[in-house]
């Protein structure tokens, strides 16, 4: 019995520190990261950056000194990144561990994925009012107001996979895909993901959605007070993040093949990601509210009636 014990607590440990754990996922997203930037410099005619950029980048931020500001609340500022960061390394075990074993899915994992998606904008918009700067006050009542458009489609979205297997069990949506299509190649698969593409935008904080942030405008907005290991817990983050999120979006519509089409579909993904931003302007935040609430929203519900009614 404690042997079985001990192999159950040394398998928790391997996936969540190992593979696919912190170490990967933070390997994983410094490649990603590099080829965002990359694909980015091509596009604006730009050499870009070299291979281990990233890595020199968080190496630098790990030996520099972290400033908590006197007038904010320490406790919340110093743990908003790490608590980011321990929620979408969650995440991203759980989707994962289901795509190498779908029969290991829970159910509800779904609603779980969902819910745990809101935690880094939440401890985002936390870390910056704890800071009590002026400018990443501002930034993070812009990020409230982004959750609150981009949160309702994106959820609306992800429920024609639901509604397609009568399933909340992200294994039981791959299963289902793998033995008779994805559901991109259906109407409302196809536009669902391209509505759960476009609401993923704004949960990453890209362009044209990045109206928290906006260099040009709040210096970085709801980071400015973050240096050091804290400031780079909050660019691993994003960093996963970009891995994360269009592999989610890969596995609820578009799941099926071998592990070799699965990557070419999430780098797909990821390079729409990165189009969809060096090709769009910054938009107003009144501008990004209107867009969400407004055709997205309508769009998402039409396309779960379509979902409901098998197309």
């Amino acid at each position: 019995m404690m042997n079985q014990e001990f192999y159950v607590a040394a398998k928790l440990l391997f996936n969540y520190f190992i593979f696919p754990g912190l170490l990967f996922l933070v390997l994983a997203g410094m490649l990603v990261s590099w080829i965002d930037r990359k694909v980015t410099a091509r596009l604006q005619w730009r050499v870009g950056p070299p291979f281990l950029q990233p890595f020199y980048d968080i190496r630098k931020l790990f030996i520099k000194e972290t400033i908590v500001p006197a007038q904010g609340n320490s406790l919340l500022f110093v743990f908003s990144p790490v608590i980011s960061l321990l929620a979408i390394v969650l995440i991203a075990n759980i989707i994962i561990l289901t795509w190498m074993n779908p029969s290991s899915s829970f159910v509800g994992d779904m609603i779980v994925i969902l819910y745990l998606f809101t935690l880094p904008p939440l401890t985002s918009i936390l870390g910056a009012f704890a800071s009590r700067n002026p400018l990443a006050t501002l930034g993070a009542s812009r990020e409230i107001k982004l959750v609150l458009s981009y949160e309702l489609p994106f959820i609306i979205s992800m429920l024609v996979p639901i509604v397609k297997t009568h399933s909340i069990s992200l294994g039981q949506i791959i299963a289902v895909q793998q033995s008779s299509g994805s559901f991109i190649g259906t109407f409302s698969g196809f536009l669902a993901f391209i509505i759960a593409a476009i609401c993923l935008q704004g949960k990453l904080g890209l362009v044209p959605f990045d109206v928290a942030e906006a260099e040009t405008e709040l210096a970085a907005g709801l980071q400015i007070e973050y240096s050091g290991p804290l400031l780079a817990l909050w660019k691993l983050s994003r960093m996963i993040m970009l891995v994360v999120g269009p592999l989610f979006l890969v596995m609820a519509f578009w799941a099926g093949g071998n592990p070799y089409t699965i990557v070419a579909k999430y780098a797909a993904a990821l390079v729409l990601t990165i189009v969809i931003r060096n090709t769009n302007p910054r938009l107003r935040i009144d501008q990004v509210l209107k867009f969400f609430w407004g055709p997205v929203s309508v769009m998402s519900v039409l396309i779960l009636l379509l979902a409901l009614r098998g197309y």
